[in-house]
């Protein structure tokens, strides 16, 4: 069994605005730190069953299933974590009434504990997180090297991990308090971290700036920022002359009259105009003073290729393979 990867983290929760695609950098990340033997296990909460998509497999069920083998030997396993599941389990846990959630189940208490209840649903899902995350064999060696969460969107993550304040109005004392004061001794340990997943746009960096300051706050780790889907900055001429595209055109036997000629210009002055926006936003993320990870577009769709490119680059740059235990 190895030992956990990126200075002793076990726990990483990925956050970040819709449409950034933290559902990939969390595979990829997955992916980055089970290679090598490592033996990783890729959750998610939201019920989109997105880590199936990714993988093209079959919806996940409430089990933890294999998805992918990483380079080296490691494994990626995958858990769907569904919160009425998670409900009979947390009750089989605690009151040993396993055979009762399916009469739970008709009377509606289920429902009502997760949808309705403020708080419970939350400490379901990061009570099993946390779960997965302290489990050990019978040598008494951690089941899983590392925990990777794809959690909640930026605007929600504070929120969800920081599950005590919603619990203490339900309950002071008991199981469930007892529950959520044991996520949140491993949510702020030195072994968890918060990455923020963003694009070089407005938008989600604003996002990331304020999801960091609300994680401070709260005293929940946040570790690197991670900018997705980073333009290559090729080198462009000062001045481009429609002239001189003409003349390289021609060089290399391409033909093209002048509506060919304005097009290519104008994507050259629109690609160089990007570039300095994405540089703007960059600056402001690397001010945020968290460690940032640049991940390139990937051409064409996002397959398990692509998903080992994503997860070759983010081992290149900070989430090294897990080492084997001494």
């Amino acid at each position: 069994m190895a030992a956990a990867g990126n200075d002793g983290l076990r726990l990483h929760v990925v956050t970040g605005k819709g449409g950034t695609g933290k559902t990939t950098v969390a595979a990829a990340l997955a992916l980055a730190l089970a290679r090598d033997g490592g033996r990783v296990l890729l959750s998610e909460v939201e019920g989109r069953q997105g880590i199936a998509q990714l993988f093209d497999t079959p919806p996940l069920p409430y089990e933890e299933t294999r998805v992918a083998r990483a380079p080296g030997g490691g494994e990626v396993l995958a858990l769907a974590i569904d919160p009425a599941a998670a409900l009979i389990e947390y009750l089989a846990m605690f009151y040993h009434l396993r055979g009762a959630g399916s009469i739970l189940n008709r009377i509606g208490a289920i429902e009502f504990a997760t949808t309705i209840a403020p708080g419970v649903r939350d400490v379901l899902l990061t009570g099993k997180i946390k779960e997965a995350v302290d489990r050990r064999d019978g040598q008494g060696r951690y089941v899983y090297d590392a925990v990777v969460l794809d959690a909640p969107p930026t605007g929600r993550i504070t929120r969800f991990l920081n599950v005590t304040a919603d619990v203490s109005s339900l309950a002071r004392m008991g199981p469930v308090k007892s529950q959520a004061d044991s996520v949140q001794r491993v949510v702020r340990s030195p072994a968890t971290a918060v990455h923020l997943v963003t694009l070089l746009e407005e938008m989600p960096v604003q996002e990331t700036v304020d999801g960091i300051a609300e994680l401070r706050a709260a005293q929940i780790p946040v570790g690197r920022v991670i900018v997705n889907l980073r333009r290559q900055p090729y080198p462009l001429p000062a001045r481009i002359v429609k002239k001189d595209v003409t003349e390289a055109l021609t060089s290399v036997g391409v033909g093209g009259g002048k509506a060919v000629v304005d097009g290519l210009v104008a994507e050259a002055a629109a690609y160089r105009e990007r570039v300095a926006l994405e540089d703007r936003e960059l600056a402001d993320v690397e001010a945020l003073g968290q460690p940032v990870t640049l991940l390139a577009q990937q051409p064409g769709p996002i397959d398990r290729g692509a998903l080992l490119a994503l997860a070759d680059s983010l081992a290149a740059q900070g989430f090294p393979p897990a080492k084997a235990a001494s």
